[in-house]
């Protein structure tokens, strides 16, 4: 199975409307909510109460405001006095309030970071590699990654914001109930257009940044050419800086425009429906103060409506603005949860490992394997890779016995890297079966498969470790095994390398870190194939062309050991070099995803077929 595709983005004119949106944002609110509980629940409880105590304070104040005020018309001198030091004492207490509540945000937000991108990284650790060769799931995890250490704690913020403000709004329209209920309509009626509109504007940002998801890579990954030492070198010497530049920029502005519309379109209706809210603000003063020229308000009284107007409406604005924020958040927070609802898409993810403490022991799971069928074997197998329409693999036959070689030959992109993705479960074919020692591959489980295959690929990873480290990731569980390591060293011909380096197994590798060591693409491949011998209970041992890096002579001395290494190991072998093919107990031959002969080295060169043609080829080469 595949992972499901994405389907193509609609067109702005097509998206869902704003109140629709509005509440799917608004549906992730007790996710996030679980979030931040989980992080910290002494934390959460503790936002809780500051914005609980918060809330109460601004109409305390402003009540002691008009209390001062009217102590001085009164020439109240101990009474001013009194009512100034309580408002001092509730200012200092809103300072401290804010304070606390600032540092335990920030302690919230950095714990709820990590275990956000904790729990994203270990989601991604049950993906399989489907999931990353696909584009449409790699922009879902970028936009999880983005968001995801900032949007839920946010979200809950927005939560405390809305409750702290309400509760402000009720206390400042209880004061303001006196002058009548016109005014309370008044307020609510100027603040609800402009939290309407940034709403909407919020969503179509939502879809303007999920959209261009794909674009946004590209930006990243033109920058990542130009700025990195890995295409330094072809950069400079094809003279390709101006042109991927002329490209950074071009989407660049691209981005810039798309932005800068969405701005001057918020900024022109906020700015509107802003001047509507201040005028509706200043017509409440104006009858104020009409009232109070005409003796019907004391001072007093007039300080503590206008305080309670202004900051009336303030709070009730900013309740909208926190269910707006809330609706923003929420839609960014549905990339996380799209992604860790993600499902792995074959059976070998899924499937439980064996229990125990340590890694499994690959010989030992084929010594307790039913009876049977000993050996690797593809039963009319076809594949086709996500998104393509061409057979990667089609009608795939063969059986490798327990303990033999078999080298698989043929042009790029003729199935072979497919076999092996195959058979160690990182995809599932769509056609046919896969299996090892009678049992299909999926049934094994993860943990109990890749215990019984060492690899390496041709495109291995140059991890920026140590030695040790590179060497000691071929079996994590024995990474401090100075035994093993010592061994794995040797049997991948990576002793020179080592020996010559500073440190020996604990130099670190790369330029990324300071001291690092760079080694050549030999030297490199050396180093992954002493990662492969590091799994000794490994039964099945694959070398994807795991000497194309290597000179002749150190080629030379792998293969003399190379009967040695794999004695009592089914072994898979991929390789345009045909010496190295020859050493092979069979030889497939594909071309087009089919097999198209097979035999041993010396036969098909007898035949006169594909494979004595390849042969016939390189040995002119050589002449």
């Amino acid at each position: 199975m595949h992972p499901p595709t994405r389907p193509a983005p609609r067109a702005e004119g097509a998206a869902a409307p704003w109140h629709k949106r509005a509440l799917e944002g608004l549906a992730h609110l007790p996710q996030a909510l679980s979030l931040v509980w989980r992080s910290s629940p002494a934390a959460t409880v503790a936002l809780a109460g500051f914005t609980l105590a918060l809330a109460a304070l601004p109409v305390a104040m402003a009540y002691a405001g008009k209390r001062i005020i009217d102590a001085i018309t009164a020439r109240d001198r101990d009474g001013a006095l009194a009512w100034v030091l309580a408002e001092l004492g509730a200012a200092a207490l809103q300072l401290g309030l804010q304070r606390g509540q600032g540092l335990v945000r920030a302690l919230l937000g950095a714990r709820l970071a990590i275990d956000i991108n904790v729990s994203i990284l270990e989601k991604a650790l049950t993906l399989d590699l489907a999931h990353f060769e696909d584009p449409t799931t790699y922009d879902l995890l970028t936009r999880a990654r983005r968001e995801a250490s900032s949007r839920p704690l946010q979200a809950v913020l927005d939560v405390f914001h809305l409750v702290q403000n309400v509760l402000s709004f009720a206390g400042y329209a209880a004061v303001l109930a006196a002058l009548g209920p016109w005014v309370l309509v008044a307020l609510v009626a100027a603040a609800v257009p402009a939290t309407v509109a940034e709403m909407r504007f919020s969503a179509q940002g939502f879809r303007l940044r999920n959209w261009r998801s794909p674009e946004a890579r590209k930006l990243n990954y033109l920058e990542y050419v130009l700025a990195n030492d890995a295409h330094a070198k072809e950069v400079k010497l094809f003279g390709l800086g101006p042109l991927l530049l002329g490209r950074f920029r071009e989407l660049g502005e691209r981005f810039y425009r798309d932005d800068r519309d969405l701005a001057r379109r918020r900024a022109l209706w906020g700015g509107l429906l802003g001047l509507a809210s201040a005028l509706v603000l200043y017509g409440c003063y104006a009858s104020m103060a009409l009232r109070a020229a005409a003796g019907a308000l004391t001072l007093g009284n007039v300080t503590l409506y206008m305080v309670a107007l202004r900051q009336g409406q303030q709070s009730f604005q900013s309740a909208l603005g926190a269910v707006g924020a809330m609706f923003e958040n929420g839609l960014y927070l549905s990339n996380l949860a799209q992604f860790m609802a993600l499902a792995p898409a074959n059976g070998l993810a899924a499937a439980r490992a064996p229990g125990g403490d340590g890694a499994p022991d690959g010989r030992a799971l084929a010594a307790r394997a039913a009876p049977g069928e000993k050996g690797v074997r593809f039963e009319n197998v076809s594949f086709r890779y996500p998104g393509r329409e061409g057979w990667a693999l089609r009608e795939v036959s063969f059986f490798v016995p327990a303990g033999q070689s078999l080298a698989l030959v043929g042009h790029n992109g003729a199935g072979k890297t497919t076999i092996i993705k195959l058979l160690t479960g990182l995809y599932e074919p769509d056609e046919g079966r896969v299996l090892v020692d009678g049992r299909e591959v999926a049934d094994w489980g993860r943990e109990a498969l890749h215990a019984r295959v060492g690899v390496v690929f041709q495109d291995f990873n140059r991890y920026q470790f140590t030695v040790r480290e590179n060497v000691g990731f071929g079996d994590v569980v024995r990474l401090d095994d100075a035994e093993r390591l010592g061994r794995a060293v040797e049997r991948g011909g990576a002793s020179p390398v080592v020996g010559a380096l500073p440190q020996g197994l604990e130099t670190q590798l790369g330029k990324w870190f300071r001291e690092g060591v760079e080694l050549s693409g030999g030297q490199w491949q050396a180093v992954a194939l002493a990662r492969s011998f590091m799994r000794e209970g490994a039964d099945i041992l694959v070398l994807d062309e795991p000497t194309a890096a290597l000179d002749a002579q150190a080629e030379h001395a792998v293969f003399e050991r190379f009967r040695a290494l794999t004695q009592g190991r089914t072994t898979f072998l991929i390789s345009h070099r045909f010496p190295t093919v020859r050493m092979a107990d069979r030889i497939l031959v594909l071309d087009g995803g089919r097999i198209v002969e097979e035999g041993t080295h010396d036969s098909l060169v007898a035949a006169g077929g594909r494979y004595a043609q390849l042969f016939s080829l390189q040995a002119r080469g050589y002449a």
